[in-house]
């Protein structure tokens, strides 16, 4: 008996020497109030034991009206576990500033995010809360001094607002700029995506259009063709945009599946084709004779030409960029779809500005029909079938890539006049060179070498190649296509740096910046400090779009940073292509 009493005593003991864990709203009571000067006071009550870290706290101005944040003012952290924590209740106060123009009282929505620990060692989940407040701009001034609130006892210190990524600093200004230099901003930020590497392939087809008119074409129909075809590129683009941007899906990858490759780049091998004069492509005689006795006979041209245009916008054009993802953020958070669909149209004719200037060149320095006009027309040929290859690289396996190119370089080198003795000696030292790059393109491919640039590579010692394939390794990220295996690997990560890349199979700047930036060894090293997760949203299912949504990722290539609390550092965001030296800058500053 004496036994059980003291088995029963020591079970007591031991059940009540466990640790009694307090649930999230028992260790942080968050509150927010407005006070006469109209600061919002942020105050977040600990419980026992229970400190918050510093680096976790993040207020954001989420609805702001025409204000805006000057300062954030806290307590000061203390040194904890080699972390700077707050050990007793902080107080946090923001002071706000209006824009010029701005009076009356405006709506205010305030983001407050916190991470904290309890002292018996568990660590709680990041916490956001989101406060309503009616704030009387006419107390505030566009360049609040620094003040001290009655509710804050301890000495403060300044800190800045969060910082914006760059597309969501975009979306800020199309919320709060005017609208003609939005418009503006977005005809410039066309322009300089024009230069994108996504865009290059129209540069064939819009040439191809042209040339393919025959003789008699003016330099003011080519102009008037070429107008048509960034016309309807533009249409494309806005409308695929504002729905994206108002039901936050990626139109653009649901037209990439495979039957939808390999159908638009068998239209440009029939184009191909035309070009070499196995036959013309054009609308039926009886329909054309309708047309012509309706109104004029160019109708139908433009007709088609407005169909390639409004085609080639979606299946060929840019991958997301950050001017298009801050429009379709702004689309998204606004519903706007008026300013949003205009600022995407003037961005769209920016893009399509140099392919004007290209449409009218090859109408005006058109060579007469002969010799010339035939080998013109056999090159752009080629061009199009480059560009039916390259859009092949997102279904097609990269070794059948590499042969087709090869095999296409070696038949253009042929015709062009690598074997013809009373060929021009420029036009047979051009054809030569190419060859021999296609037939070392071809070699590479047998060998296993897929490199573009670096055909024989294969020839280099096998050490060297076995560092390179042990290094590549060590980099090797973790594919995750669901926010379910994101949270997995996330969790399993905590306490590390991680880096999230949203990638897919059909998107061109995701293969460059896999070339170019990802590949350069320094950028290598560096990136062996984090986590290294890559999203895959090739299908574009149910699944991967929650996951692309979750994280306001209208389309790859988009890279997140987490910080070691796995919260995301939205002003380190990428969106784009960016190139090894800027990317290796960027994550020093990580």
């Amino acid at each position: 008996m004496k036994k059980l009493f003291l088995l029963l005593f020591t079970s007591l003991y031991l059940f009540g020497a466990q640790p009694k864990f307090l649930m999230p709203d028992e260790a942080f009571k968050p509150s927010a109030k407005l006070n006469e000067k109209m600061q919002i006071e942020a105050t977040i009550e600990l419980g026992k034991e229970i400190y918050l870290y510093d680096n976790a706290l993040k207020i954001v101005l989420k609805k702001g009206d025409g204000l805006e944040i000057l300062e954030v003012l806290k307590p000061k952290s203390v040194e904890h576990h080699e972390d700077m924590v707050y050990l007793e209740s902080p107080t946090f106060v923001v002071t706000l500033q209006k824009q010029s123009g701005v009076s009356g009282v405006k709506s205010v929505d305030i983001e407050l995010s916190y991470q904290g620990c309890s002292e018996q060692g568990l660590c709680y989940e990041p916490e956001t809360r989101v406060y309503s407040f009616e704030v009387d701009s006419s107390k505030l001034t566009s360049g609040a001094k620094e003040q001290k609130s009655e509710a804050v006892q301890k000495p403060l210190e300044k800190i800045e607002p969060q910082k914006l990524s760059e597309s969501d600093s975009i979306a800020k200004t199309m919320q709060e700029g005017n609208i003609a230099l939005i418009l503006l901003t977005f005809l410039g930020f066309g322009l300089l995506l024009a230069l994108t590497p996504c865009t290059f392939p129209m540069i064939p087809i819009i040439s191809g259009i042209i040339i393919s008119q025959g003789e008699g074409l003016s330099t003011k129909k080519a102009f008037t063709l070429s107008v048509v075809y960034v016309l309807a590129m533009a249409v494309a683009y806005t409308i695929a945009g504002v729905l994206a941007g108002l039901f936050g899906s990626n139109l653009q990858a649901a037209l990439q599946a495979p039957w939808a490759i390999y159908s638009f780049s068998a239209i440009f091998v029939a184009l191909a084709l035309s070009m070499f004069g196995f036959y013309e492509l054009k609308l039926p005689d009886s329909f054309v004779a309708k047309i012509s006795s309706n109104h004029g006979g160019s109708r139908g041209g433009y007709v088609g030409v407005a169909i390639m245009g409004f085609l080639s916008a979606l299946i060929v054009g840019p991958c997301v960029a950050a001017p298009l993802a801050g429009a379709l953020v702004y689309i998204g958070q606004t519903g706007d779809a008026v300013l949003g669909g205009a600022a995407l149209f003037a961005m769209s004719m920016g893009m399509g500005f140099p392919l004007i200037l290209v449409g009218v060149s090859a109408g005006k320095f058109m060579p007469r029909p002969g010799a010339w006009m035939t080998m013109v027309s056999a090159i752009f040929g080629v061009m199009m079938l480059g560009v039916a290859i390259w859009m092949l690289e997102r279904v097609v396996d990269e070794a059948i890539i590499t042969l087709l190119y090869s095999i296409l370089g070696i038949g253009f080198a042929t015709y062009f006049g690598a074997f013809d003795k009373e060929a021009h000696i420029f036009r047979r030292t051009v054809s030569i060179v190419l060859f021999i790059y296609a037939v070392a393109l071809f070699i590479g491919a047998m060998a296993g070498s897929y490199s573009m640039t670096k055909p024989l590579g294969f020839l280099k010692s096998s050490a060297v190649v076995s560092s390179t394939t042990l290094e590549q390794k060590e980099l090797a990220f973790t594919k995750v296509t669901s926010i379910p295996e994101l949270d997995k690997v996330l969790e399993a990560n905590k306490g590390k740096k991680i880096l999230l890349d949203f990638s897919a199979e059909w998107c061109a700047v995701c293969k460059e910046l896999d070339k170019k930036t990802f590949s350069d060894a320094a950028v290598q090293a560096k990136m062996g400090e984090f986590v290294l997760i890559k999203a895959d949203v090739t299908q574009n299912s149910q699944e991967q779009k929650e996951l692309s949504k979750k994280y306001g990722v209208f389309g790859p290539p988009v890279i997140l940073f987490f910080d070691v609390t796995s919260t995301v550092l939205e002003s380190k965001t990428i969106v784009g292509f960016i190139d090894a030296q800027k990317f290796l800058e960027h994550l020093s500053s990580i």
